[in-house]
């Protein structure tokens, strides 16, 4: 087994352990983590055995699959900061806007240390990231506590297996810290610490929803379209520089 896998099966590991010790303390029927967690499980296991993650993940892609990853999440984060952002006076996410993680401008900062200042006009965006923002976006309407789903999709995943995928992209790709930024929480000095918080910010709004099965599909729905959007990079990639020249 190599390291990147230990690693992802550290990482899940420890977050088995998490959903066991929330089961012990009585809070499963009121935990929307352990419920994301559960209904994700099998998709999250996809996720990492699929499309350009796979590839990552296995030292197996190349610089320019892994710009092309990054310039097609970036509308995503996008949305769902905008609709944390537009949310922030409400009981349910007003606890987790006030993390302000603000990945958006990360990913811009890599795309210009990786591109160039002209990254926004030469790497294509994919219809795919197009339907993942947008999904983003509905799921922001009304009490707009669907993004919980998302942002326990995105941003767990940044403080977790990201944080694993940053170490194997600076020696795979021989990547510089100015070019993963993205995987940098800067404002944080413990990042367990984080995770922790945001678990329970993320609890907290889950308590308040009328709805939490709409929450828990939205998960599901999150992480496809994430396998989605891989696939599609993954694709892209495949087909060479002029199958990119053509998308933009």
């Amino acid at each position: 087994m190599g390291a990147t896998r230990r690693g992802m099966l550290s990482k899940t590991i420890q977050e088995r352990k998490t959903t066991a010790a929330e089961r012990v303390d009585g809070s499963t029927s009121a935990s929307i983590v352990t419920a994301l967690y559960s209904r994700t499980k099998a998709l999250h296991v996809e996720a990492e055995r699929t499309g350009i993650i796979r590839d990552l993940l296995r030292g197996n892609a190349s610089r320019d699959g892994y710009v092309l990853l990054m310039r097609n999440l970036l509308p995503a984060y996008r949305a769902l900061e905008h609709g944390l952002e537009r949310h922030r006076s409400s009981s349910g996410l007003g606890h987790l806007a006030k993390f302000r993680f603000d990945r958006a401008s990360t990913i811009e900062s890599d795309l210009m240390a990786l591109r160039g200042e002209h990254w926004s006009r030469e790497i294509p965006v994919l219809p795919a990231a197009g339907l993942y923002a947008n999904r983003i976006s509905e799921a922001a309407e009304g009490d707009g506590l669907r993004l919980v789903a998302h942002a326990y999709t995105r941003y767990l995943g940044d403080l977790s297996g990201g944080q694993v995928l940053q170490r194997l992209l600076a020696r795979s790709l021989q990547l510089q810290p100015n070019e993963l930024s993205f995987y940098d929480f800067p404002r944080f000095s413990d990042l367990n610490a984080l995770k922790t918080d945001y678990r329970e910010a993320l609890k907290r709004a889950g308590k308040i929803a009328l709805d939490p099965d709409a929450i828990i599909e939205e998960g599901a729905l999150a992480f496809s379209h994430n396998i989605a959007l891989s696939c599609a990079v993954q694709a892209m990639v495949s087909r060479g520089p002029a199958a990119a020249a053509a998308a933009e």
